[in-house]
């Protein structure tokens, strides 16, 4: 199967080709000796060729024995065609259109992100992350809070706080009452802490860092979030349950009422035992007597959900019910009182299943920032950044109190245009640099940022990037291949469009004339109007006969046993009808055709005939096979342009070239 998936890959590459090598095979001269080909006195190397034909391999023909002689001949002929019309097209200025550069800037935005700096860095928080998700944590926390516009003495004065309160917790403190009266988290009133279940990316990175690092019954040191310190108690480690669907029925408490407590606990109770009662129905239940209008008319039924998804005590309820219908008892939440039903539950997904969703909370996170700060930081390296410190700090010193506006004027006055900033390998840039790049930035800038800090640092990162795609440009062969395959492959398209798949549907009047040329491959056999009905159930079949047995064909009589059949017994037979070839086909050739009905059995079926008027062979009339004709009619017009482009430019194959790619592909 090797020969079929390496051609169906190139085919599918460069959309149609198939024609033999023509003209002559003569060797290169000594300086060609690297190329493998050269069309029209350009050169092309193997590496081309051998990267396509590698890329065309399934990954069950990885551990195969290699690729035949005759299958690289193959496909050495139908790259030598695609390369003619790649050559072809950029002759034609097909490369230059405004079409062609915006779709390949489209398609190489695309291509280069899997070999980005940034990509491994994100696939890295991807793999972490759903790999911390097969987990699930128990937590609580204390929470010292900053002020609002915190100063250094502020901070300093909270971390102080948040040690006192560690040192409580270690001296034997009750860490969930600590919580009550230290914790400047809203919810600790209520819950004295506790965070309920979570698992990655539904707490802030640090906290989820910390918290993923400790063991249960462990309490951490203050952790650091935008939100003040955090004290962290790991209570419990579970492997993550997946998802939950359940229904609920709400009562709720009526807090203007004293006795509101004890109404609704009294209430809930009696809707539990009535559930128990083989008389009544969960949705009769919940119409009648849950408070949650958003779900009362859908048997009280909730969205899926998953761990840190809902208010802890609700989930730990339907976590725990384990057989679909099972009912849990009456259960208090900051709403009310709940009783649960559980319908389903189903697993963690798949990595493949949750990578988009993943990516997406990842980059909306303060992970993003980190691996934009890492990305800086290889790049730096990588690729030789050096600073003028002198130079940045007296730009920052004056531009940071002015607005991006003003830059311009306070450099050119000063004659500080041609100041170096940074280099980047051997490429300095310079304050007129800055200034090209600011006034091709369209971004509002927040009215409480640095102004130069910004948009410096925004120069030097697009100047990184910059530096990283010229190096995959000249470094990274993967990448220079496929952006070669893609660039090659819109030109193939666009000069097949132009040349051979528009002519080929436009042209009618060559369409005819080719359909004139080439009659001979549009011809009907003989035929013979039939109707045919083949008899699936034999219990069915007398009642066939009496409808069809000795009655000529006619359109009325189709009609009226397709109706019939169709209404009363449509498994019961198999029909079909119109001009058939009666010489191949496997029910007619066994057919008197003298005789207007018979009885054939045939593959195991009775098949009930009606004949009618016989039909010479003869050709078909052009609208009959107009589709056909136009697919040919493209064919030819491909193979006329091939051999043009054979005589426009000559091909010459470096034949040792040749012999080292067959040898690469089979090693």
């Amino acid at each position: 199967m090797k020969h079929r998936t390496t051609s169906a890959y190139i085919l599918s590459l460069i959309l149609t080709l198939g024609l033999s090598l023509q003209g002559s095979t003569e060797p290169q001269s000594t300086s060609q000796q690297e190329a493998l080909l050269t069309i029209g006195g350009k050169s092309i190397d193997k590496d081309e060729l051998i990267y396509l034909i590698s890329k065309g391999q399934g990954p069950s023909e990885t551990v195969s024995s290699g690729i035949s002689r005759e299958e690289f001949n193959e496909n050495l002929d139908l790259f030598i065609n695609y390369k003619l019309k790649v050559r072809e097209a950029e002759a034609q200025g097909l490369d230059q259109t405004e079409e062609f550069l915006r779709e390949f800037e489209s398609f190489k935005e695309n291509l280069r992100a899997p070999f980005l700096i940034k990509n491994s860095l994100e696939e890295g928080e991807l793999r972490k992350a759903y790999s911390r998700m097969q987990e699930v944590i128990r937590a609580s926390h204390i929470l010292i809070q900053f002020p609002p516009t915190p100063s250094k003495e502020d901070s300093l004065i909270v971390l102080k706080m948040a040690l006192k309160v560690k040192n409580e917790v270690e001296n034997g403190g009750n860490f969930n009452e600590l919580a009550l009266e230290y914790s400047d988290d809203p919810s600790a009133k209520q819950n004295k802490g506790d965070l309920g279940y979570f698992t990655a990316l539904q707490m802030v990175q640090p906290f989820e860092d910390a918290a993923y690092n400790m063991k249960p019954g462990e309490v951490s040191n203050p952790v650091l979030t935008n939100f003040g310190y955090h004290i962290i108690a790991v209570q419990d480690r579970q492997p993550n349950p997946g998802q939950v669907q359940v229904s609920h029925i709400l009562v709720r408490i009526d807090s203007n009422n004293p006795n509101g407590e004890d109404l609704a606990k009294r209430k809930v109770n009696d809707i539990y035992t009535e559930i128990q009662k083989e008389s009544t129905t969960w949705e009769g239940i919940v119409r009648n007597y849950s408070e949650d209008p958003s779900s009362r008319e859908k048997g009280g039924l909730l969205p899926w959900f998953s761990v840190g998804s809902m208010i802890p005590e609700f989930e730990m309820a339907a976590f725990m019910l384990t057989e679909p219908g099972e009912v849990s008892p009456p259960i208090r939440t900051q709403y009310g009182y709940h009783i649960l039903r559980l319908e389903e539950k189903k697993p963690l997904e798949s990595f493949e299943s949750l990578e988009d969703n993943i990516r997406s909370r990842i980059l909306r996170d303060s992970r993003s920032t980190m691996i934009k700060s890492q990305v800086m930081a290889i790049q730096k390296s990588r690729y030789n950044f050096e600073e003028n410190d002198t130079n940045v700090s007296s730009l920052r010193s004056e531009l940071n109190e002015l607005s991006k506006s003003e830059f311009r004027n306070y450099i050119e006055t000063n004659g500080e245009t041609s100041k170096d900033l940074f280099k980047i390998g051997n490429k300095s840039q310079t304050a007129s640099d800055l200034l090209d790049f600011l006034d091709q930035e369209e971004l509002a800038i927040k009215t409480n940022q640095k102004s130069f800090d910004f948009w410096y640092d925004r120069f030097v990162a697009k100047s990184l990037n910059e530096a990283e795609e010229k190096d995959l440009l000249t470094n990274n062969k993967d990448y220079q291949m496929l952006l070669k395959e893609y660039r090659d492959g819109i030109l193939l398209f666009s000069l097949m469009n132009k040349e051979v798949w528009q002519k080929g549907i436009e042209d009618s009047v060559a369409q005819k004339a080719y359909f004139q040329r080439n009659i001979e491959k549009y011809q009907w056999p003989n035929r013979v109007n039939a109707y045919i009905v083949k008899v699936l159930d034999l219990t069915k079949s007398e009642k066939a006969k009496e409808l069809l047995a000795n009655k000529a064909l006619t359109p009325e009589l189709v009609n009226s046993f397709e109706s019939y059949y169709g209404e009363n017994s449509p498994l019961a037979y198999q029909t079909e009808s119109g001009l058939l070839p009666y010489e191949t086909d496997p029910v007619l050739s066994k057919a008197n055709l003298d005789l207007p009905y018979q009885e054939i059995e045939a593959n195991g079926h009775l098949h009930l005939i009606l004949l009618g008027d016989k039909i010479p062979a003869g050709p078909k009339e052009f609208e009959e096979t107009r589709g056909l004709v136009i697919r040919d009619f493209q064919e030819s017009l491909e193979k006329e342009l091939v051999s043009e482009l054979r005589k426009k430019y000559p091909v010459q194959i470096n034949n040792k070239a040749k012999e080292e790619a067959f040898i690469s592909l089979n090693q």
